[in-house]
């Protein structure tokens, strides 16, 4: 844990709001150990969770540790509306079958990151059942069309003649007054539900509750290091993987991604962060940092043993594959900020051209330290000894030297 609290909950955050006001009353809170009641809420619409589904488990975890109350909701009635963020057409409602299903799996997968014993998991149908046509109008009336149609996607739908149904401008009304319903203190989000989080807020103050502060976090970037992580995308890592497969995709991340990765993913103090990077900006070979990262990750969801397994088979591919026990290491000049990797397998006279190499990165035919490297704008520091390997036949073994 580290000595300064407020640094490790701002850690990786976007936004806290209003941020003076919350951290008054995160820090008497602390001092009176007095828990606060803080939320996040869950459409059951994908019961598979990767790792950019944690990057806000791991912040309720912290504060969980920190003795806070965690409430994980679950929007079964809610999600049989369907969350309209960030769609150009009306989503189709969920069954209740199908809600209930993933509510399930939900459920069984969230205790990968959260302690089952301090968490509370509750289903808004719980309280939302219970609502008559006049609670309905009486929640409707507390807000206007107008302000629903600053939101970014009801806007731009808006203004391009697309429909939207009367029905999706319940749902942040809805889950507004989740928070109402639950007295939050703090309601934690992505930043694509700001303004869900914010009607929450506006809610508890017409029903004359203390409204509560939001915590929106970044969305994770994905093993290319350029869009979400998705698994329509393909550039995830699942927490339901097995421990090789996840251990090999994240050895696959370039260096500038793995901090971003322990900055969102990492259990280790963000001061503890800070000096590994600095430890690798003085040179320090990266790759050492990134078996680190991997299995911390791999253990946290498989446990210590199958994190060593998956480390020692990793190991012993690099050690045993096709690699020539005698080949030579050769020096290669490279500009003092690093070397795009493209250029760097032109360099080593592993390709003809830098566009050939761009081609096979994308291909996925480039190996650098037995880790597939699928981000085109990997950049490679000087100082470091690298085994590059492009497909099965054209392998060099480099040193980088400052040029």
């Amino acid at each position: 844990m580290t000595d300064d609290p407020w640094a490790e909950i701002k850690r990786g955050t976007d936004e806290i709001i209003p941020e003076a006001e919350f951290r008054e009353r995160f820090e008497n809170a602390t001092a009176e150990k007095r828990p606060l009641v803080i939320k996040a809420g869950f459409d059951p619409t994908a019961p598979d969770l990767h790792l950019g589904h944690t990057v806000l488990l791991n912040k309720m975890r912290w504060l969980q540790d920190m003795g806070h109350d965690i409430v994980f909701l679950i929007g079964d009635f809610t999600g049989r509306i369907g969350d309209p963020t960030g769609k150009n057409v009306t989503r189709k409602p969920l069954t209740e079958e199908q809600v209930q299903a993933n509510a399930k799996t939900y459920e069984a997968q969230i205790y990968r990151v959260l302690d089952p014993a301090r968490t509370r998991v509750v289903l808004n149908s719980d309280w939302l059942n219970d609502f008559s046509a006049a609670d309905l109008i009486r929640l409707a009336s507390s807000h206007t069309v107008a302000r629903m149609l600053e939101r970014d996607d009801f806007h731009k739908r808006y203004q391009s003649n697309q429909p939207i149904a009367i029905h999706e401008f319940l749902y942040p009304l809805l889950q507004g007054y989740d928070s109402v319903a639950l007295d939050a203190d703090l309601e934690l989000g992505g930043t694509d539900q700001k303004f869900n989080l914010l009607m929450g807020r506006h809610l508890q103050q017409v029903h004359g509750q203390v409204p509560q502060a939001i915590l929106t976090m970044p969305l994770l970037e994905g093993l290319d290091g350029v869009n979400k992580m998705s698994k329509s995308l393909d550039n995830y890592v699942g927490i339901d993987e097995a421990p090789d497969q996840q251990y090999g995709k994240l050895m696959s991340i370039s260096d500038d991604l793995m901090w971003r990765y322990y900055e969102l993913l990492s259990f280790e103090p963000i001061d503890t962060v800070r000096r590994y990077r600095a430890e690798v900006d003085a040179g320090e070979n990266p790759m050492a940092y990134k078996h680190g990262l991997a299995r911390e990750i791999v253990a946290r969801f498989h446990g210590e043993e199958a994190a060593e397994a998956a480390y020692q088979g990793f190991v012993s591919r690099f050690s045993k594959g096709v690699v020539p026990q005698d080949l030579e290491l050769t020096p290669v000049t490279v500009p003092s900020d690093g070397i795009q990797v493209a250029a760097l397998l032109t360099a080593a006279g592993l390709t003809k051209s830098n566009g050939e190499g761009m081609r096979l990165v994308k291909q996925g035919a480039v190996r650098i330290d037995e880790a597939p490297v699928t981000d085109k704008a990997a950049v490679f520091l000087p100082g470091s000894e690298l085994l590059i390997q492009v497909g099965k036949r054209r392998i060099a073994r480099v040193s980088l030297e400052a040029g």
